[in-house]
């Protein structure tokens, strides 16, 4: 890299792959351990967090020391390349921290992993997770402990056989059996079913991890439960069940179209919801001794799974085209083969684009203790609205940004059929009820959208 390059870097401040440091200390330690367990990632001595160039005097032995100070406080060892910059006359010294293949790496008995622009200590469970991820596996891979292979039921082993060849995703010959299948899956490890086999293809898989459960509730309000169910079984059962459960506790509304069926409209569209289960089924952390948990509240409808999101992935990625990190990576390759999931990576997309479709707000997606999916109602119906105070014009509005989402003036006044003063008043209310937001354009050809925020009520 050129001065100049090595200036834009600067300029950019600290990142997942960039740390600034006035002089080598106990955090540009961490900082190598962080990268070498994240992506990697450069440490510039010299230079402050507020992006400034100090500059540095060192003396011959001091880059060696720096590295040997890295590689011996490190486990496995790191070994850094160490370099000397020159910028505007100033002296900063570049540390350049590859990705270890094998992680987690220890620095001085402590793990830590890069993210955003700190480096943060690793729980047991996220090393546990790490070290997996390293080797290529998964805690669902591992021999069920105590499990023996009369605690499978093959039955169930043949129906997915079946289901996965009429999907085409995996092609299974007829001549196999079962335990062959199984094998073949890498459900069967040292003679014994992995985790998987036994959260899949067991009766009653509880009996093994008790945790592996879908704790279902209808709160009246946060402390009020008017329904209560505790999901067992099988994954796949779990998941069907659960979406009984809903149907039971979420509203309905028949529409006539014409058809011989008549459309039901749901408060949250169900494709949504079932993608946001199987996530939680596919995904949660099994080794939390938590259950997934679904609270269906007057407005909203949240799905909290256990453990937060897989190493590597933030909230923020979820917003855009990501891969998949796979916490159980055998039990979303059943899903795969028998349709539950379409790729890997796609369930978000596919909850917002369901929400979207269906005209309610998008899911919100947030780290909690665990992980959890947000859905809430479209709070903009006749009724409601009404409730705010506004007017038949203002209704209408209302339901023709729902549908081409926006309006101006303008439009306001040829959809409603009145002055330009009038749509003036009027969509000034909708904004000061935060019903609309305006974006920023001036006169009669500003746009008005639906704010996301909770409308105001009108005091009367």
């Amino acid at each position: 890299m050129n001065q100049e390059e090595w200036r834009k870097l600067i300029a950019g401040g600290e990142s997942e792959t960039v740390e600034l440091k006035a002089s080598f200390d106990k955090e540009a330690l961490e900082s190598a351990g962080a990268f070498a367990n994240t992506r990697g990632g450069i440490i510039l001595i010299g230079v402050s967090d507020a992006k400034q160039v100090l500059g540095l005097q060192i003396g011959k032995e001091t880059l060696k020391d720096w590295a040997n100070q890295i590689s011996q406080n490190s486990d496995p060892r790191i070994i850094p390349e160490i370099d000397n910059i020159e910028i505007d006359g100033r002296h900063i010294v570049m540390i350049q921290i590859k990705e270890f293949p094998i992680k987690p790496v220890s620095l001085k008995g402590r793990y830590y992993r890069r993210v955003s622009n700190s480096n943060r200590v690793m729980s047991m469970p996220e090393i546990a997770q790490m070290h997996l991820d390293s080797a290529g596996s998964s805690w669902d891979k591992l021999p069920a402990k105590d499990a023996t292979l009369d605690d499978i039921d093959f039955d169930r082993v043949k129906r997915y056989s079946n289901k996965a060849n009429e999907t085409g995703r995996r092609k299974i010959a007829e001549t196999e059996n079962p335990l062959q299948v199984l094998e073949k899956l890498e459900l069967i490890k040292e003679g014994r079913p992995t985790w998987a086999a036994i959260l899949l293809f067991r009766k009653e898989p509880q009996r093994f991890l008790s945790q592996a459960t879908i704790h279902c509730g209808r709160f009246k309000e946060e402390t009020i439960v008017i329904d209560d169910r505790m999901i067992y079984g099988t994954l796949f059962e779990q998941i069907e069940e659960a979406m009984d459960f809903i149907r039971k506790n979420i509203n309905v509304k028949f529409v006539m179209t014409g058809e011989p069926e008549r459309e039901q409209i749901w408060d949250y569209p169900l494709e949504a919801l079932r993608e946001a289960i199987i996530n939680a089924v596919c995904h949660r952390d099994y080794t939390i001794a938590s259950n997934i948990e679904i609270r269906i509240h007057d407005d909203k409808l949240i799905v909290w799974s256990p453990g937060g999101l897989p190493l590597g992935i933030t909230v923020a990625d979820l917003y855009k085209p990501h891969s998949s990190a796979l916490r159980n990576k055998s039990v979303a390759g059943i899903f795969y083969d028998i349709g539950l999931i379409e790729q890997w990576g796609s369930g978000i997309d596919k909850m917002r684009k369901a929400c979207v479709n269906a005209g309610v707000p998008e899911p919100k997606f947030e780290e909690h203790q665990g992980f959890r999916v947000i859905f809430t109602k479209d709070i903009y119906t006749e009724e409601y609205l009404r409730s705010l105070g506004l007017n038949e014009r203002q209704i209408k509005a209302v339901e023709y940004v729902r549908e081409k989402g926006k309006i101006t003036n303008k439009e306001y006044r040829k959809l409603l059929r009145v002055a330009e003063r009038t749509a003036r008043v009027d969509l000034s209310e909708l904004v000061g009820k935060n019903i609309f937001e305006k974006t920023g354009k001036t006169g009669t050809t500003a746009e008005y959208l639906l704010n996301q925020q909770q409308p105001r009520q009108i005091r009367q």
